[in-house]
């Protein structure tokens, strides 16, 4: 059998949240124990520059953290998408958040979920969490975990001091999970 690797790779403004969203996969994994990787990469200006992070999950040790052609993308804006579409592997899943990318993606060997994130988080009064719309999405197209396992990760990584922020977080994951195009 097979090692199942997932090479994840999320891009986007910093402030959209990039970061938090591949601290939860990388908890995800973590939960599931496999084996795990992280990097963050953002410019100085942080909010408003550029963020992304590489995530990799693996039944197998990781030889490098660095995720250069990425099996899922999440793309959250267009310069993003822009940068990231083509270096994608070929068959590998992209989401992206079409509130704020007018374009479809032009490659025709992968798979795209047009998710309206943005539109979706603030029609239910939490316009800062598109990114968690978006992972919930991503979840239930991978099947890397189902909604209750996914919550569970979610309570263990929202911070003591915003713990009022779960509730909101938990609806925009379960939004994400049950949107359908």
């Amino acid at each position: 059998m097979s090692a199942t690797i997932n090479r994840i790779l999320l891009a986007g403004f910093g402030g959209q949240g990039i970061l938090f969203a591949g601290k939860f996969l990388a908890s995800l994994g973590l939960v599931q124990e496999k084996e795990v990787s992280w990097l963050p990469s953002y410019g100085p200006e942080m909010r408003g520059g550029t963020a992304n992070c590489s995530v990799i999950l693996s039944d197998e040790r990781i030889g490098s953290p660095i995720v250069s052609a990425p099996d899922i993308l999440i793309c959250m804006n267009l310069p993003a998408l822009d940068k990231f579409e083509p270096a994608m592997a070929r068959g590998g899943l992209l989401f992206y958040d079409s509130s704020l990318i007018s374009r479809k993606p032009e490659r025709c060997d992968i798979s795209a979920f047009e998710i309206p994130a943005t539109q979706i988080a603030t029609d239910h009064q939490m316009a800062a969490l598109a990114n968690v719309v978006l992972l919930g999405k991503l979840l239930r197209e991978t099947k890397l975990c189902d909604e209750m396992t996914a919550g569970g990760v979610m309570q263990n990584i929202i911070p003591e001091r915003k713990k009022e922020l779960l509730a909101t977080n938990l609806n925009a994951l379960s939004l994400g999970f049950r949107f359908a195009a």
